[in-house]
């Protein structure tokens, strides 16, 4: 059984969050992309997001997320920084309609983490090498959880979801996740 929280995060309790299934092995990691608003980076509101706080807003996409209950177990900004949200052993609300290897309900088997930016924009050395790190020690936590099983958002919600898009470079994360 693995660890309920990364020791290295600050925590942040979310609301929307439940029960994994009883029979549910932790094997994914799924990598998502998110900034509110949109490109705008280096404060609290996805912390607001996930934790039902957003402040008021006028913006439409503010307005929108508003409206929504999401979360997800890990959230890392752009100095490479973590926050959490939900403990490992619960269910976090970050994949949506969703499926990967033959499964759907990635929810269930999964463990979210969202990297603060967006699908066009570079994604920061801070956030490779954060990401790295926290894969590796999921991993030595949940030993069904490969490489081969660190996904993104756009993966296993294709045509419904992009991120983290093409900025994200895969090549450099595992190279940093080698390095672990």
């Amino acid at each position: 059984m693995g660890a309920s929280r990364v020791p290295a995060a600050r925590w942040l309790a979310s609301p929307n969050e439940d029960a994994r299934p009883p029979s549910a092995v932790i094997d994914t990691i799924v990598v998502h992309g998110i900034s509110l608003p949109a490109g705008v980076f280096g404060h609290d509101t996805v912390a607001g997001l996930f934790t039902n706080r957003l402040p008021a807003s006028n913006q439409a996409s503010m307005i929108a997320a508003a409206a929504v209950q999401v979360s997800a177990h890990l959230f890392i900004d752009r100095l490479g920084r973590l926050a959490q949200f939900v403990d490992f052993e619960r269910r976090a609300w970050h994949a949506g309609q969703s499926s990967f290897d033959g499964r759907s309900r990635v929810n269930d088997f999964s463990v979210g983490i969202e990297l603060e930016g967006v699908d066009d924009c570079p994604y920061a050395p801070g956030q490779y090498r954060g990401l790295a790190w926290v894969c590796r020690w999921l991993q030595q936590r949940y030993p069904s959880i490969t490489d081969q099983r660190i996904v993104s958002h756009a993966h296993i919600a294709p045509g419904r979801k992009t991120d983290p898009g093409p900025a994200f470079d895969w090549r450099w994360f595992f190279y940093e996740l080698e390095r672990r």
